[in-house]
């Protein structure tokens, strides 16, 4: 199948994209930050909630365009060595797309720990949805999300 210049067709195009694309950064300065709660009984999942930062700005405010959740980022956790499993899902059905599991070495920003992702895409419009569970009940963990654009 033929390439053209400006990225190709079928599945070339869609390799392409997926070794070689703009990565965004969400929350997108340093004085804002997305918390996620774990659930209020150890090991089990909270409720769903939308993907906020502190200044009530949504991931699903970003999906003008059908996009993939590439990484999550963790920066700092409210426990020292515990165990987190996170869901990412879109759509009022909350349609998983990826799962990352976490363990907190440090409450300390030391370093931080990445989470690649090769997950479902997410169509353009919908709202993106986390849940977690911890060994630890209604632990924090701040993250940030890098996600490109198809």
């Amino acid at each position: 199948m033929p390439v053209s210049k400006s990225g190709g067709t079928g599945i070339l195009s869609s390799l392409l994209i997926e070794s070689q694309h703009l990565n965004y950064i969400f929350p997108e300065d340093t004085d804002e930050t997305v918390t996620l709660v774990a659930g209020a009984v150890n090991h089990t999942f909270g409720a769903w909630a939308e993907i906020v930062d502190n200044n009530a700005v949504t991931l699903s405010s970003k999906a003008t365009s059908d996009m993939h959740i590439s990484s999550i980022i963790a920066e700092s956790s409210s426990l020292r060595d515990n165990l987190y499993m996170v869901e990412i899902s879109y759509g009022d059905s909350k349609t998983i797309i990826g799962r990352a599991r976490m363990l907190s070495a440090t409450n300390q920003i030391a370093h931080t720990i990445q989470e690649r992702m090769r997950n479902l895409l997410i169509p353009k419009g919908e709202k993106i949805y986390y849940r977690v569970k911890c060994e630890t009940a209604d632990a924090t963990a701040t993250v940030h999300f890098r996600y490109h654009y198809h």
